[in-house]
């Protein structure tokens, strides 16, 4: 007698057989938003560097202003890399 073989993917069911991703909806909206993270970036950066003396926020506020569009600049421009890889073998 063989041994049951779970399947590599659990499907509920409910998810059509063949889903993808919407690349064109992905590959827009990380060319957008892959420079308006950057710029923002700079722009918080710059902020921090030269804060008011006074004023609402503080520069550890600015900084973390700045890291955190840091990360969202990364993270579209790594999504833009892989959408633009996806679309070269799907399409």
């Amino acid at each position: 007698m063989r041994p049951a073989r779970t399947p590599r993917t659990w499907q509920s069911g409910t998810e059509p057989a063949t889903a993808r991703s919407d690349l064109k909806l992905r590959f827009l909206l990380s060319v957008l938003f892959t420079p308006l993270f950057a710029l923002a970036t700079a722009g918080f950066a710059l902020w921090a560097a030269n804060p008011p003396s006074s004023g609402a926020p503080g520069q550890r506020t600015l900084i973390a202003f700045a890291i955190a569009c840091a990360a969202l600049t990364l993270f579209a421009a790594v999504d833009l890399w892989l959408v633009v890889r996806r679309r070269r073998t799907e399409l």
